[in-house]
């Protein structure tokens, strides 16, 4: 590891506000971090073919029992020279690391939008683009912030033959590890500070520059006299003022970039020790807890009526048939729905009859309704919601629960685009812990929807769950047909709905698991 040198000053056509600089490269005496790996390693589950792994393992919870957010994602900086094999070094980590929901965000993305006469620069090779004034650092560390958060981001995607923003941004949500790589990464006060891991990759100039002819010409339409021009004048300049200095901050540097597998293993093996340290018990907490308090003034019970509870008779007998059972459960979710519209927003307005009568009603108050199931078992009550609410829209969250940890995990999730203006309406056929709909509900305020915007419907919720939810988004609305007082040892609801089926399935250790099935609508869960 090289110690800080005294440089030159270089003039540079663009120089940035007298004030931007107080935000780069902090006193050489700050201190260094080292890290003391583990050699520990947990394998997560794959499923690998010839040509593909794929994950089955999901998100573990990022909150605590609260709905609060309790951990940070993990977040290394990779800083390095221009085409130093930043990128191919965060590839090898990521495939070392062999863990689900990591993201690798570039700076490259970060690049200011230019002004006409920047533009014409740049088209000259001009304008300098390794230089930290070049940098959109505010975008920047408020996006990685937010990433690292936990909440869904908007990630603006740059095109280096036309050197501006395209249109569409990419979104990125669900991070538990985020690799930031970028010539400047260690280069700003604010940026340092989300930085969990800082790596510096060193690689010979020589070797650096062959890169960077290769992928400016082939890559990015430039001509050879244009990026030896502009490596001279900007590149290699800024490396030895902006970018060579910041190897000090380093916990770790990694000589001849992605070919150093030795340093990349030890990478590897801290981070995994670090996602060891951050996992947490949601589900275990939940369902120790004594819930003592009467039920939330968030809570609305259906009205136990004849009809309802003669419904719910049909559909709680284990001697119903498959029939019966798919259509009055039909009938209840159709009920439920048509009672949780009741609670949206509404203002009076008048209308004008056929008869050229005035009438005084009602109209919803909102920009537009969400319907997001709690996959597979939420999916249920989409049909109820489509019958009675035109042209929702509906996205999808999956979430199931780990057999080793009994966590709940997220595995995958479909939202629509700008739900953060909606009311959603959150289907789930069952709550129990309410483990699940809590990590739905999670998920959807990361997504920038407001809490009092939500309603979550189930036909039919335990007071554990109830409670759960509750207290930890009290702004939420829970909608229900009946509340069951309790769980047993396997945390399904007491006395329950469903016709269930208990199966022996052989395990990994040459013995057997029990499976409980419940047949709802159609399929079993």
């Amino acid at each position: 590891i090289h110690g800080p040198r005294l440089l030159p000053v270089y003039t540079y056509p663009n120089p940035p506000p007298p004030d931007s600089l107080d935000r780069l490269l902090p006193p050489a005496g700050v201190p260094r971090r080292r890290s003391t790996p583990s050699l520990s390693k947990t394998e997560p589950p794959l499923l690998r073919t010839g040509t593909r792994t794929i994950y089955t393992a999901g998100r573990p919870p990022w909150y605590d029992e609260h709905g609060a957010q309790s951990k940070d994602a993990f977040v290394i900086g990779l800083c390095g020279g221009s085409a130093s094999g930043k990128t191919t070094v965060a590839n090898k980590i990521i495939k070392a690391l062999d863990v689900p929901w990591v993201v690798l965000l570039s700076m490259d993305s970060f690049y200011k939008v230019l002004s006409t006469e920047e533009q014409a620069l740049a088209a000259k090779n001009e304008y300098n683009f390794d230089h930290p004034g070049a940098f959109d650092f505010e975008l920047l560390v408020t996006t990685l912030q937010k990433l690292k958060q936990g909440k869904s981001v908007k990630i603006p995607v740059y095109d280096f033959t036309a050197h501006s923003r395209q249109k569409d941004w990419k979104n990125v949500y669900g991070a538990s590890v985020i690799i930031f790589e970028g010539i400047m990464s260690f280069a700003d006060k604010e940026l340092l500070q989300l930085l969990d891991m800082k790596i510096f990759v060193d690689t010979d100039s020589d070797i650096r520059l062959v890169r960077r002819l290769r992928r400016d010409i082939m890559e990015r339409g430039r001509d050879i006299e244009g990026v030896i021009k502009q490596y001279n004048k900007f590149v290699k300049p800024a490396f030895e003022q902006y970018i060579e200095p910041t190897m000090r901050l380093a916990d770790i540097v990694v000589p001849r970039g992605g070919g150093n597998m030795v340093a990349i293993d030890l990478i590897v093996q801290h981070v995994h020790s670090q996602l060891e340290e951050r996992e947490l018990s949601v589900r275990a907490l939940l369902a120790s807890a004594q819930q003592t308090q009467p039920l939330p003034q968030t809570l609305s019970v259906l009205a136990s009526t004849p009809q309802v509870s003669g419904m719910h008779t049909i559909i709680r007998n284990k001697e119903t048939s498959r029939d019966e059972f798919i259509f009055y459960s039909k009938r209840l979710m159709r009920l439920l729905i048509e009672n949780a519209l009741t609670f949206l927003p509404s203002q009076s307005c008048v209308v004008q009859t056929p008869q050229g009568q005035n009438y005084e009603g009602r109209r919803y108050n909102g920009k537009g309704i969400t319907g997001v199931s709690i996959l597979r078992a939420g999916e249920t009550m989409e049909p109820a919601l489509r019958a009675v609410c035109k042209d929702v829209r509906i996205g999808k969250i999956l979430i199931q629960t780990n057999l080793d940890s009994g966590e709940p995990e997220l595995h995958y999730l479909r939202l629509p685009k700008d739900i953060g203006e909606d009311h959603v309406i959150l289907m789930d056929s069952t709550v129990s812990t309410g483990a699940a709909a809590m990590m739905a509900v999670r998920v959807l305020l990361d997504h920038e929807v407001q809490e009092d915007r939500i309603v979550l419907v189930s036909l039919l919720m335990a007071e554990l769950g109830v409670h759960s939810v509750a207290y930890a988004f009290p702004k939420v609305k829970i909608i229900t047909t009946a509340v069951d007082k309790s769980l047993d040892d396997h945390l399904h609801v007491i006395p329950g709905i469903g016709k269930q089926l208990t199966l022996n399935i052989p395990d990994d250790e040459g013995g057997t698991q029990k499976c409980t099935l419940m047949y709802m609508n159609d399929h079993w869960q």
